[in-house]
């Protein structure tokens, strides 16, 4: 087989493997199943040891998924630093590359601790969006210089996909829990409606009141009410 036609072989494999990672995000049914996803498919796709997503949650990264406990120890210590690739690329929305952790110098404490675990590479790609990062891909490698320029190309195309999906896994997220809260507060307000004869805009009325006066959502307001047939001690 001539050179030209393993390449071809190749790209070919690599497409299938995409195209089924994104009917398989596709039909991912939240946001955890997605990113799960992800990193599973990181594994086959890539020539890596372990694989991670942190996701940007109000400013702050949260770990939703990994293959292995490892990858949440190397995020752990970095929001515990506040330093680290991770960081620098959900900050700076770009590919940040260790070649080795042994000898890289930009993070000399977390190095030394990704390095104690036995990890040597380390290729972190960020999940961006129109609106901007919504979270970061974390590929691990225990060899060094694991990460080529193929690898880093694939990962680049993985995290388009997995951006997408994860945007809309959380849209989707959003309204769901929109929902239920409306149909909570909607039961809520039945309840004050049938004892005590009132019309729907005066029971919305005093399920916000008690959300004011208590600083409790109005969801949870809704909760107690169907929960406990009383509304929550309004009394400073």
């Amino acid at each position: 087989m001539a050179i030209g036609d393993i390449d071809t072989s190749y790209r070919k494999v690599q497409a299938d493997h995409f195209a089924a990672l994104a009917l398989e995000l596709h039909e991912s049914r939240g946001l955890t199943e997605t990113v799960q996803a992800v990193v599973e498919f990181s594994l086959q796709a890539l020539t890596c040891s372990h694989a991670g997503v942190a996701l940007s949650v109000r400013g702050r990264p949260e770990v939703p998924a990994v293959t292995d406990p490892v990858v949440r120890q190397i995020y752990e210590w970095q929001m515990e630093l506040r330093a680290g690739p991770l960081i620098e690329s959900m900050r700076e929305h770009r590919t940040v590359l260790v070649r080795d952790t042994a000898v890289d110098t930009r993070w000399p404490d977390w190095s030394a601790k990704v390095l104690s675990l036995g990890v040597r590479s380390v290729l972190d790609v960020p999940l961006t969006t129109a609106s901007g990062t919504v979270g970061v891909l974390g590929l691990y490698s225990v060899e060094p210089d694991a990460f080529a320029a193929d690898d880093q190309a694939i990962a680049a195309i993985l995290a388009r996909h997995a951006s997408v999906a994860v945007a809309t896994a959380r849209k989707e997220q959003g309204l769901s829990v929109a929902i239920d809260a409306r149909k909570l507060v909607g039961q809520a307000m039945g309840i004050l409606m049938e004892r005590y004869d009132l019309d729907a805009d005066r029971a919305f009325a005093i399920l916000k009141r008690y959300s004011q006066d208590t600083n409790t959502k109005l969801r949870d307001v809704a909760v107690h009410l169907i929960k406990t047939r009383q509304l929550p001690d309004s009394r400073s």
